[in-house]
C-alpha cells in the first residue's frame, strides 16, 4: 500500500472530526473576530465597522486594567497555595498509616464536586447570618461579631481564593502523589542511612522526581485560574464594588449584561490571546522539563 494512499485514508478518517471542529470552533471564532471590529449590539443591530476602536477602548480602559490586576492576583495566590497544599497532602498520603486509602478517597471529593455545588457550599459557610465560619470564629473568641465575608471588598477576594484552593488542590495532590510513587525506595533508604534529614531528602531525593509533573500542574492550574468564571459568578457575581470581577466576568458583562456585542467580542479575543500566551509558555516549559529529564 503506497504512502500517498495511507495519507489520504488518514485524512478521510479525520474528516468528520475536522468538520465538527470547524463547525463548533472555527466558525464562531471567525464570527467573533468579525464582531470585534464593529459596534454591533447584542440585539437589534448588526453595527458598523469601527476598526481597532474596540480594542483600544478595552485595553486603555480603567475597568480592564483593574480587572486584569484582580485576575492576576487571584491566579497567582490561589495557584501558589494549591501547589503548596497539594505537595504537603501528597507527602502525607505517601506515608504508611492506618486509613490511608479512605483518606485518599475523601481527598478527591472537593475536586470531584461540580463547581456550582462547591461555590454554593462556600456561600453557605461565609453567610453573614448563619455561616459556619462566623460561628466557629465567634465561639473560639477570634471574632467579636459576625462578618459578611463576601460582602466586604477587603475580604471577598481572599474568601474566593480559599474556596478555589479547597476545590482544586486535590488535583495537584494527586499529580504529586503519582510522581512520588516513581521515587525509588532504595534511594530514599540510602539517603536515610547516610543521615539525610527530612528536608534534605525532600530537596535532593524527592524534588527532582516532582519537578516535571508539578510544572504541568502549575501551568495548567494557572491557565484555569486566569480564565476563572463559574465559582466567582455563583459566589459574588464580581462584587462587591467589582472587587472580585475577573476578565471572564468582564467579558460576560460587556457582551450580555450591557449587550455590547462588538466590544465584548474584542475583549473575549484579548482574553483568548492572554490564555494562548500562557498555553505557549506551558508547552515551552514542559518541553524544557522533558529535555532536561532525558
Amino acid at each position: 500500500m503506497s504512502g500517498s494512499w495511507m495519507t489520504t485514508r488518514a485524512w478521510l478518517l479525520m474528516l468528520p472530526l475536522l468538520v465538527v471542529m470547524i463547525s463548533v470552533i472555527g466558525w464562531p471564532l471567525v464570527d467573533t473576530i468579525r464582531l470585534s471590529f464593529t459596534d454591533a449590539r447584542l440585539v437589534g443591530t448588526e453595527g458598523s465597522f469601527v476598526g481597532l476602536d474596540n480594542y483600544v477602548k478595552m485595553l486603555s480602559g480603567a475597568n480592564f486594567q483593574r480587572t486584569l490586576v484582580t485576575t492576576t492576583w487571584f491566579a497567582v495566590i490561589s495557584v501558589a497555595a494549591e501547589m503548596v497544599l497539594g505537595v504537603l497532602a501528597a507527602l502525607l498520603l505517601n506515608q504508611q498509616f492506618y486509613g490511608r486509602t479512605v483518606l485518599r478517597a475523601l481527598m478527591i471529593l472537593p475536586w470531584a464536586l461540580p463547581t456550582v455545588v462547591n461555590a454554593t457550599l462556600w456561600r453557605l459557610i461565609y453567610n453573614p447570618e448563619y455561616g459556619a465560619l462566623n460561628a466557629a470564629l465567634t465561639q473560639a473568641g477570634l471574632l467579636d461579631a459576625y462578618r459578611s465575608w463576601l460582602g466586604e471588598p477587603n475580604t471577598a477576594l481572599a474568601a474566593l481564593i480559599v474556596a478555589d484552593c479547597w476545590k482544586n488542590f486535590p488535583l495537584v495532590a494527586l499529580i504529586a502523589l503519582a510522581a512520588l510513587q516513581a521515587v525509588p525506595r532504595d534511594i530514599t533508604a540510602a539517603s536515610m542511612v547516610d543521615g539525610a534529614g527530612p528536608i534534605a531528602r525532600f530537596r535532593f531525593v524527592i524534588l527532582p522526581y516532582l519537578v516535571g509533573p508539578l510544572l504541568v500542574a502549575l501551568v495548567l492550574r494557572t491557565i484555569e485560574a486566569f480564565k476563572v468564571f463559574d465559582i466567582i459568578w455563583v459566589m459574588t457575581r464580581g462584587g462587591p464594588a467589582n472587587s472580585t470581577r475577573t476578565l471572564s466576568i468582564l467579558v460576560y458583562q460587556e457582551a450580555f449584561s450591557f449587550q455590547r456585542a462588538g466590544s465584548g467580542a474584542s475583549l473575549a479575543l484579548i482574553v483568548t490571546l492572554l490564555v494562548t500566551v500562557l498555553a505557549v509558555a506551558y508547552a515551552a516549559l514542559v518541553r524544557k522539563a522533558a529535555g532536561s529529564a532525558s
